[in-house]
């Protein structure tokens, strides 16, 4: 008897009759939270386990596991994406490039890179569009950690660490210890202002709540329990997340 392949995912469906807060980080970026967002969010955890084997670790970036979803499945997520969020950020509809995956962050802190130890953007993908992000909580320990914004102090310092990193990354710890504490003591993940970032706020976590910002905006997990962090998709901090590259309106 040969063994059966896991079910496919279910197409995703939107709760129509979720809540939506906006929260202002700063006088002109915000964050929009929607509550109770999916009808059915278990179903992306089974999916999570059933597909276990297909998750990847990225090189550099994602301090985790990432797994690209279906398209097909998506399209009441995209849609509701680009129709309520395109209102409240500012870009069209038409033309936008989405990508959608699942992620857990697993990576302890010992392990971590130099830019997986700060905030950081989504970078454009060309001149004249903008990027923009999206999530959901799919964990109920709320100690896993939320989302936090900041903005750099030292923009000149990240690019030119930036530029320095696929070449000599040793040299660009060195050149971010010039510059930062954080740098001169065992790596650990950013959960508070330091002398590269200012904290400007953290949206905490709940289970089934999306948050949608400008990726432009500097951004990171806040992880400030990183031994809970676990490769168990059924404990872990795992979420959706989704990326879009839009066409400012």
């Amino acid at each position: 008897m040969t063994a059966q392949s896991p079910e496919p995912l279910p197409t995703i469906k939107i709760n129509a009759d979720a809540p939506m807060e906006t929260i202002a980080i700063s006088a002109a970026e915000k964050v929009v939270i929607v509550d109770d967002f999916l009808v059915d969010p278990h179903a992306l955890i089974d999916h999570a386990c059933a597909h276990a084997g297909q998750f990847f670790m990225p090189e550099a970036g994602y301090p985790g596991l990432n797994l690209i979803l279906d398209d097909t499945v998506l399209r009441d997520y995209h849609r509701y994406l680009l129709r309520r969020m395109g209102s409240q950020f500012g870009f069209l509809r038409g033309g936008a490039h989405i990508a959608t995956g699942l992620s857990m962050v697993t990576l302890p802190p010992e392990r971590l890179g130099n830019f997986q130890r700060l905030c950081h953007t989504d970078p454009r993908d060309t001149m004249g569009r903008r990027k923009f992000a999206a999530m959901v909580y799919l964990f109920d320990d709320e100690q896993l950690g939320g989302t936090a914004f900041y903005r750099w102090k030292k923009p000149d310092v990240i690019e030119h660490a930036l530029a320095m990193e696929m070449r000599d990354p040793v040299a660009t710890t060195a050149l971010l210890a010039e510059h930062c504490r954080d740098f001169r003591e065992p790596p650990r993940y950013i959960t508070e202002s330091n002398e590269l970032a200012e904290q400007l706020a953290v949206i905490p976590p709940r289970f089934n709540r999306l948050i949608c910002y400008s990726g432009e905006v500097p951004h990171t997990g806040h992880i400030t329990a990183p031994e809970k962090l676990s490769t168990d998709f059924r404990r872990g901090r795992l979420t959706l997340n989704c990326f879009a590259s839009v066409v400012p309106g």
